[in-house]
């Protein structure tokens, strides 16, 4: 069985959508798949056992024959935690690793291993990515989320100082349009002359990372004011509208699909928000909107949300969940596959894990 580690330097990188892709592709390509997910910081509750928050969706979409509670063996919540930390001795972690691996593993040709969110996690409970790596004898990639032009080389070279020899690629995720050249001609033979293999750039798509209404609706515990809302409808950029209404509709201009961050009384921002591409009005202060905006926001199909918070903590509070690639919608993740498909070195890949895929 060859094991595959696939981690990040930070969170929302894409290593759930990455793991996604490369099962189907495996399981495309006649190899028989399982899954592991070693550590989780993301506790959720199904049929009242403590599992992964992703491993049901994984579970479906790999055809894993599991409970998903099977699929993290270590998952942290706040109990476990208070527990360990105070418990006299602690509990070898990386023994129920092994075992987990052991049972994921069997009769299996790859496992793929979900890493955390970051290589800084896992210290506090003795799971850190390279030692847990290392123990299970795994290959490692790493998805390195682009920020600039400049720390998508401090990222992934600083992921090689960290894994050493255990790093067996990278993959770089969210590249811009305007970022393209500079990845594949200049980045990519950099740092693989520094002994880094880059095995895909994948493209930006904003869709992949918005969110719909219905999810921000739950995430701010929003009031919706608007009597027909779309609930699916995407929000793919967030703007903040604390400027001047000329100021402001010269930079609405500018975005689509986006969701308008201003206060319940900014009247002229509102109105503004309304003559671009706009999926929602979300007001802030718990301060009712003109009857006028409500009336003008239905014609347009456009959805009015009240929250109690300010425009700060309404902004902090989905800038926190924004990013997230949320797989869970078949289209999402039919084009994430896509992307990755065309995008994916599975020759190099492959060689690299020592399969064939003739």
């Amino acid at each position: 069985m060859k094991s595959i580690y696939i981690t990040s330097l930070e969170r929302y990188s894409g290593k759930t959508a990455i793991c996604l892709a490369l099962g189907k592709r495996l399981l495309a390509d006649g190899f028989s798949v399982g899954y592991l997910k070693p550590l989780s910081l993301q506790p959720w509750r199904i049929s009242g056992q403590i599992a992964d928050e992703d491993a049901a969706f994984v579970k479906e979409i790999l055809h894993l024959d599991v409970d998903p509670w099977q699929l993290s063996p270590v998952v942290v919540t706040p109990e476990f935690l208070v527990q360990r930390i105070s418990a006299g001795e602690e509990t070898n972690m990386m023994e129920q690793v092994k075992s987990a691996v052991a049972a994921m593993g069997k009769g299996k040709d790859v496992l793929l291993l979900e890493g955390g969110a970051s290589l800084r996690e896992g210290h506090a409970v003795s799971l850190p990515t390279p030692d847990v790596a290392r123990e299970l004898s795994s290959h490692v990639l790493v998805t390195v989320k682009y920020r600039d032009n400049i720390r998508v080389l401090d990222d992934t070279i600083s992921a090689k100082v960290r894994l050493g020899d255990l790093l067996s690629g990278v993959v770089i995720n969210r590249v811009p349009l305007e970022a393209t050249d500079y990845i594949h001609q200049l980045a990519i033979p950099f740092l693989e002359k520094r002994g880094i293999p880059v095995l895909a750039a994948l493209p930006e798509k904003r869709r992949l990372a918005a969110l719909t209404v219905s999810e921000l609706v739950e995430v701010l515990n929003a009031e919706v004011l608007t009597q027909h809302c779309d609930q699916e409808a995407m929000v793919e950029t967030l703007t903040v509208g604390a400027m001047t209404a000329d100021a402001a509709l010269h930079r609405f201009r500018e975005y689509t699909n986006k969701a308008v961050i201003t206060g319940g009384d900014r009247t002229d921002i509102q109105l503004a928000a309304l003559e671009t591409s706009t999926t929602c009005l979300i007001l802030t202060g718990n301060l009712q909107p003109s009857p006028l905006i409500v009336k003008q926001a239905e014609d347009f199909g456009v959805s009015v949300l009240l929250v109690r918070e300010n425009t700060m903590e309404t902004v902090e509070a989905i800038e926190r969940i924004f990013g997230k690639t949320r797989l869970g919608q078949p289209d999402k993740l039919a084009e994430f596959e896509s992307i990755f498909a065309e995008n994916m070195d599975f020759d190099q890949f492959y060689r690299i894990l020592g399969l064939s895929s003739s």
